[in-house]
This record gives C-alpha cells, structure tokens and sequence, in this order.
C-alpha cells in the first residue's frame, strides 16, 4: 500500500512546476474558504467559500474548481499555536489533509495560518459593505491571505 505524504513547503514547488495556479483553503468546520493563485504564482485571489456540509461534496466542489483552473497544487492553512506548537486544531487540520490526499491525487503541503482571519478581517474591513456581508467573505479572504503568505515564501 502506498504511503500518503504532504510535501514539505520547499519540495512543493518541484512537485508542481512553474506556471501552474495553487488552492489556498482555509478549513473550518462549518465553512471552508477556497483561493487561488495566477498562473505565475505571485498573487492570491479570494474565490469562494463552500460550506461543510458533507467531506463527498466539498471533495466534487474541490474536484471541479482543480479542473476548471488546471490546479497543480494545495496549500492548506495550518492553525498553529501562537507559541509555535501544534495543539488540537492543526492535528484536525493534518486529517483534513491527508482526507483529501486519499482522494485528490495533487501535492499538498500545509502552511502556518497563524492570524490569519485576523488578517483577513483587516483587509475586508474598509470595504464599505454590512458585517453579515464580511462574515459571508472572511473565509475565502482568509484562504486568500494563507496562500498569498505561501506565494511570498515561494518568490522571496
């Protein structure tokens, strides 16, 4: 039986090549924000949230979006403690992904996420829209602001 591994964040670009667009996804329980970067992989895009309903449906909304951007890779957001450690919450988002691997045949490597709905939060919050309006955002803004960390890792 064949071993399922998430790629290290320095192998993943070998794994993926040049030019190919990445998911950033942000994993809650009831909602999973879905971002992506361009082709050069410079820049991070909010794209949707999908609510969690079921693992099977986000696996087919995930399946179409790979297909419909030609998607080479995933970076998921990993909630790391404030201190460094892994507590509860990223073991849960390790399951997440080794759930996926077992279905999704693309590299996937996890990124420190720490602050980032903060982040998000922050950057959405001069928009001049309602806070139900933000809530309903946040989450592919936060997906958006995991992965655009990974893409300045990536072209520093």
């Amino acid at each position: 039986m064949e071993t399922i591994n998430l790629c290290d964040n320095k192998d993943f670009p070998k794994k993926i090549g040049n030019g190919s667009r990445i998911l950033g996804v942000d994993p809650g329980k009831k909602k999973i924000g879905i971002s992506i970067s361009d082709p050069g992989q410079k820049i991070a895009t909010p794209l949707k949230t999908i609510i969690n309903k079921k693992f099977r449906t986000f696996i087919e909304e995930l399946n179409n979006l790979i297909l419909e951007y030609e998607i080479k890779g995933i970076v998921i957001g990993n909630p790391i403690n404030m201190n460094g450690s892994l507590g509860p919450r990223s073991q849960s988002t390790k399951d997440f992904a080794f759930n996926v691997l077992k279905v999704i045949n693309l590299p996937i490597t996890l990124w420190d996420e720490r602050l980032s709905s903060e982040g998000a939060f922050k950057l959405i919050g001069d928009l001049d829209i309602n806070s139900s309006r933000k809530s309903k955002i946040l989450n592919h803004h936060a997906a958006a602001f995991i992965l655009q960390g990974y893409l300045d890792f990536l072209n520093k």
